[in-house]
């Protein structure tokens, strides 16, 4: 007993649980599915079927198999989402950075920000398309509406958890507001301010496949709404659900990834750790 505790104790034993519970859920409602349909796999296919289609070479669309409709479709919407995220994230900061210099500027825009969030991104996108008139800036600019939010509400945030202490100290040695803000400000909202990149990239991926599914002209979402509509394989739905999730998944680990390498706070850790196992030795 006291091993399989210890087991559990390590990061990766639960996620590999969840996963084989996730796993024998899904084959149980497949073969349940089996039974009660005569076509079990335009439903709820077995893993297997899904992975034998992803490698499969059979033409599904326009000469090519599934899983290069999958590839072709993500190039378009993922450059789309990045493209997004990148304008909104820039922005998000530079807009907390304005709220944290002027309150009468956070007075007039946050309950703004706070309302366009509210709006359903099945409302956004016919106004921001009739706007642009343009079905790829229209992507990119909703994407940067959901990626905007997050950013400067955590960035924000950030800013202002920096306790008066750290302002006493920089106002002693006569330092300007430039200087409080690059020596104090900015390091201590790093991490607030990648915690909301952590939410905004797969809210931009999220947002690219969504539109996509509305205004068509090619993307994972217009295949997504083709197969579900059987104007191809019903695997290359579920190849783009499991291949979403997974750039979805990745994101937030990348932007977990950047943070370890700039974040002032997480070097200041790996080094206090290399220390102590230098002790140790």
């Amino acid at each position: 007993m006291k091993k399989i505790s210890r087991l559990f104790d390590k990061k990766w034993a639960s996620t590999v649980l969840w996963i084989l519970i996730i796993i024998a859920a899904w084959e149980i409602g497949a073969s349940i599915v089996s039974v009660t349909k005569r076509t079990p796999e335009n439903i709820l296919p077995h893993l297997y079927q899904v992975i034998a289609a992803a490698f499969s070479t059979r033409q599904v669309s326009a000469g090519m198999s599934a899983t290069m409709v999958v590839l072709t479709s993500a190039r378009a919407t993922i450059l789309r989402a990045l493209l997004g995220f990148l304008l909104g994230t820039g922005a998000g900061f530079v807009l907390a950075l304005l709220m944290k210099l002027s309150g009468l500027v956070e007075k007039m825009l946050f309950p703004y920000l706070m309302l366009i969030q509210l709006i359903p991104v099945l409302g956004l996108a016919p106004i921001i398309l009739s706007i642009t008139g343009d079905i790829n800036k229209s992507r990119i600019i909703i994407a940067a509406i959901l990626s905007f939010y997050p950013v400067a509400t955590n960035t924000l945030a950030g800013f202002k958890s920096v306790p008066q202490e750290k302002y006493d100290l920089m106002y002693t040695y006569a330092a300007k507001k430039p200087t409080i803000y690059a020596k104090v400000l900015i390091p201590t909202a790093i991490p607030y301010f990648f915690t909301g990149t952590k939410i905004a990239a797969p809210m931009a991926i999220t947002a690219s496949i969504l539109v996509d599914t509305l205004q068509g002209d090619g993307g994972l979402g217009c295949m997504l709404s083709q197969s579900l509509k059987h104007a191809m394989s019903i695997y290359v739905f579920w190849l783009i659900v499991f291949f979403s999730a997974f750039i979805g998944i990745f994101s937030g680990c990348l932007m977990g990834w950047i943070e370890n390498l700039v974040s002032p706070e997480k070097r200041g850790l790996r080094k206090a750790k290399r220390d102590a196992k230098k002790g140790v030795n």
